[in-house]
């Protein structure tokens, strides 16, 4: 189970940290990757990044390198996404996900774990 926070709304060029806690015997066992997704209204689901559960390499839609940083707490089972210099055109449902796969990258299809979303509308 993913299960995602830190959503909500901010201005333009402000900051937020989303978090992703991960929970269940699954996880620990299985999930080798974990990443990030956005999908805004209308729109298809979109790569943010996503990182090396084991190594933490990570890897960035080319929208937000520079601005957002994943980063993941091991002893907590937690992921996180560090946005900054937030644009309007960040604005989505962000989700969490989990692969078993070693470098699953921006391919959605080999994620096997989603969380529900979380909200976040960026202001100008």
């Amino acid at each position: 189970q993913l299960v995602e926070s830190g959503g909500g709304l901010v201005q333009a060029g402000g900051s937020l940290k989303l978090s992703c806690a991960a929970s269940g015997r699954t996880f620990s066992n299985y999930v080798n990757a974990m990443g990030w997704f956005r999908q805004a209204p209308g729109k298809e689901r979109q790569f943010v990044g996503s990182i090396a559960w084991s190594a933490g390499s990570t890897y960035y839609a080319d929208s937000v390198k520079g601005r957002f940083t994943v980063s993941r707490d091991s002893a907590k089972y937690t992921l996180y996404l560090q946005m900054n210099s937030l644009k309007p055109e960040d604005t989505a449902v962000y989700y969490c996900a989990a692969s078993q796969n070693w470098a699953p990258g921006a391919n959605s299809r080999l994620y096997n774990y989603w969380g529900q979303g979380t909200q976040v509308t960026v202001s100008s």
